[in-house]
């Protein structure tokens, strides 16, 4: 069986099969890009300006298609699959408007006298390597900044996401992009390591696990190759004794449980407090017990099924590992009998560090509540990760929150709302949770040359 399929994680039924590249078409697919780099990279600025706002257009017409398309592979409830695209519609159209002004000379000052200038310009094809878990706006904050650029895609999808993939690349068609400017590719991860190796590629953008990008980065280093890795995170939901509670605790299960919690940027270590904790703990028991969980298709439902069955079953495993070693389930706890790969929106207390829990991601719905006494302690609990994506900090003391945004080992801090995202705010982190920046003005710097230009004074 191909290991390209649309599995329905609602059902288990396996809908559709896609077959995976020959190695010959690997390297069409590799030549068309490269070839189709030669005249894109020396388009008019107005070309890729009108082709990125058609492709934003082409987004919200199909809105409805697109979104019920990432419903039935990866279980994203419908209401945040319509969300989904119109955020994707936004960074096309961003990057579209402020573009041009990011790809100005930027004057230097000489102080041996003369002119300088730093020119940027596009490097040539670039593989993007995508997860199922936003499976158009990953690629839309990667393939946006870097079609501006001038650069050309090679796009290589999560094996769950064939059908998202193709729509993606036939919206860029019916776009008007010149052929061979993206180019979507079913590659196996053998495939993958070649493609990373030929010389025609000159970077990696990887979203996706921490073993995956490390193994992505290897192969870049032997290769020499520019990698911009997004990988995992342990977001804390820092409350300190001055926050809203009551407001806190519903922006908290939002920030946990959309898209089913399998978000790398997600909130999912709360810690809170001592002076709150049972208020806070109340609080947000209540707002996931009162969650709506089903058929993702149904727009009433907030919390559909994981991705798929494995993915389920291993989150399973890390809670009865938590529990087994004295956790307490607050709601939920276990994953639902059925077909589906349903998990109960879940919280638990009495976290420690041998736990798996503790220092790994849990990428699902299952919230981690942590009790600490003052601003110190939570700290020193919030940087105790491998991770170091983003953070949230609740309190109605702006110092305060200042102080300790100042303190936080993350790429991203939100003060009182969720850690979040938007086509103008740069994403990323720190330590094992990646390397370089998406979105904004920082998404064109990574994939360019600062081609210095002197011009002597005499």
């Amino acid at each position: 069986m191909s290991m390209y399929a649309v599995t329905n994680p609602a059902t288990g039924v396996v809908e559709a099969t896609y077959p995976t590249a020959s190695d010959a078409e690997i390297q069409e697919a590799i030549g068309a890009a490269h070839q189709g780099f030669t005249t894109w990279s020396t388009s008019e600025i107005s070309e890729r300006v009108a082709l990125l706002e058609r492709v934003a257009d082409i987004y919200e017409e199909r809105a409805e298609e697109l979104a019920a398309i990432i419903t039935r592979e990866m279980g994203k409830p419908v209401r945040q699959a319509q969300g989904e695209i119109s955020i994707v519609a936004s960074i096309y159209r961003y990057y579209a408007k402020n573009g041009p002004k990011f790809l100005q000379d930027e004057e230097l000052e000489v102080a041996s006298g003369g002119k300088a200038l730093v020119r940027k310009e596009a490097v040539g094809v670039l593989l993007g390597i995508m997860p199922w878990n936003f499976p158009y706006y990953q690629v839309a904050r990667f393939a946006a900044p870097n079609l501006m650029n001038g650069n050309t895609i090679l796009l290589k999808h999560a094996p769950q996401c064939p059908e998202s993939a193709l729509a993606m690349e036939q919206i860029f068609k019916d776009a008007g992009a010149p052929e061979g400017a993206y180019v979507n590719i079913f590659a196996t991860n053998d495939q993958v390591a070649d493609i990373i190796a030929d010389r025609r590629i000159q970077g990696v953008s990887l979203t996706g696990s921490e073993r995956a990008g490390a193994a992505v980065a290897e192969i870049a280093g032997r290769n020499l190759k520019k990698v911009v890795l997004e990988l995992g995170g342990s977001d804390p939901f820092l409350v300190m004794e001055d926050a809203d509670v009551a407001r806190s605790a519903k922006l908290g299960m939002r920030a946990r449980f959309g898209n089913t919690g399998q978000a790398c940027n997600a909130a999912k270590r709360f810690i809170v407090d001592s002076s709150v904790y049972d208020e806070f703990s109340k609080a947000l028991v209540d707002q996931v017990s009162g969650i709506k969980m089903g058929d993702p298709t149904e727009a009433e439902n907030f919390v559909g099924p994981l991705s798929s069955a494995a993915a389920r079953d291993g989150l399973a495993a890390q809670v009865k590992d938590a529990v087994d070693k004295g956790a307490t389930v607050l709601a939920g706890g276990k994953p639902v009998d059925g077909d589906g790969a349903y998990f109960e929106p879940t919280v638990l207390a009495g976290v420690t560090e041998d736990m798996r829990a503790f220092s790994e991601e849990l990428f699902g719905p299952v919230a981690v509540l942590y009790k600490v006494d003052g601003e110190e302690e939570a700290v020193k609990l919030a940087n105790n990760t491998d991770y170091g994506l983003g953070a949230s900090i609740h309190t109605q003391d702006a110092e305060r929150a200042d102080r300790i945004a100042r303190q936080l080992e993350t790429g991203m801090v939100a003060i009182n709302e969720p850690s979040g995202t938007a086509a103008e705010l740069p994403f990323g982190g720190v330590k094992r949770s990646g390397i370089g920046r998406e979105l904004g003005k920082y998404g064109m710097d990574e994939f360019v040359n600062h081609k210095l230009v002197k011009i002597s004074g005499r």
